[in-house]
């Protein structure tokens, strides 16, 4: 480092503002290594159980995961159901998956739905053991079953990066007693609730809400001036974004500044949580994914922290859903050659 410093203050700088270039320039693959790009596979383990094969893109069978990080990326989400009634998203599964990820050098997020299935802006239903519980039960229920799953990721030697309290909760969780409209000081106990059981098992890790509809300002504003204003504490603000092949440039545009107005407004960090596109737009996709990447990469200070694909794994139409990023041959299209 000193021939270096001796180099450029040579050029016409001291030896302090050239120690200070060089800081400036070593800072730049640094920070571009932090950014996550990631992918939700909370059905990859059920896909497997049934059958279902990957390839890469030369048609060689390997690993999902090891696909997807081939493809560049770095990061997997996995969500958690309370008591899922095949099993598949719940504790056991989860904390499978995430040994998996983390043993391939994964970095790890997990996504809390406080449900028994899918939790989501149309419905937060209780789960069934809690169906009864009261707001009061319900603070106490989010608290033990956060604490419970992380401790038993912990145990297994997992570390996650995020944690979210909740999944695309635009009004709020656990209805009724959750939900943000009616009652926004109970959606902030809840998610308080949450943040502390996290801290408690993983100080480190951030804590997350999540909203979808990453392009409406109006609604977010709205959910976190009420998180604000009563006391509810996170470190970071998630988005949905699922523009259709025609639409996404303006929705990209729309979702940035909202991310800037988020880290403006309350000085958190942003990331993507969820992106996708119908799989048989895939090229159209790339330029969507590329275009978001970019732009959540702009956020300033470097707070918006990274992109997540939605299940980008399904192919054959997999439950019904057309907006995986694998064709029908099993390999990743090309959208995934955004991550690179």
């Amino acid at each position: 480092m000193n021939s270096i410093l001796k180099h450029v203050s040579v050029a016409g700088f001291s030896t302090r503002r050239a120690f200070a270039c060089l800081l400036s320039l070593l800072s730049i693959p640094l920070q571009a290594a932090t950014f996550a790009k990631g992918a939700d596979v909370g059905w990859l383990s059920q896909m497997e159980a049934s059958g279902v094969k990957f390839f890469d893109s030369g048609g060689t069978p390997q690993d999902c995961l090891q696909i997807l990080q081939g493809c560049g990326m770095n990061s997997i989400r996995l969500r958690v159901w309370v008591n899922p009634t095949e099993g598949w998203c719940g504790q056991a599964d989860v904390v499978k998956m995430a040994v998996r990820a983390k043993n391939l050098g994964c970095r790890i997020m997990i996504d809390f739905h406080y449900s028994d299935w899918w939790a989501d802006p149309g419905k937060q239903h209780k789960p069934a053991a809690w169906a009864s519980h009261g707001i009061g039960q319900l603070v106490t229920d989010v608290a033990n079953h956060t604490a419970s799953v992380l401790k038993a990721l912990k145990a297994a030697g997992v570390t996650p990066e995020w944690v979210q309290v909740g999944n695309e909760t635009n009004n709020g969780m656990l209805w009724e007693d959750g939900r943000a409209s009616a009652s926004m000081a109970n959606f902030a106990a809840l998610i308080d609730s949450g943040y502390q059981a996290v801290k408690s098992v993983f100080p480190d890790a951030k804590v997350i809400v999540h909203i979808s509809n990453g392009y409406d300002s109006k609604l977010f504003r709205w959910i976190f001036d009420g998180l604000t204003a009563n006391g509810a504490r996170y470190d970071v603000i998630a988005m949905s974004l699922y523009p259709k092949a025609d639409n996404w440039a303006a929705l990209d545009q729309q979702c940035l500044a909202n991310m800037n107005d988020m880290v403006a407004r309350y000085g958190k960090e942003v990331m993507i949580a969820e992106v996708g596109m119908e799989v048989n737009a895939a090229s159209t996709a790339r330029s969507f994914l590329a275009d978001i990447i970019s732009k959540t990469k702009s956020v300033p200070g470097g707070k918006g922290l990274g992109v997540f694909y939605w299940e980008p794994e399904c192919h054959d139409n997999w439950q019904g859903y057309n907006m995986g990023a694998f064709g029908k041959n099993g390999r990743p299209t090309v959208a995934l050659d955004a991550f690179k």
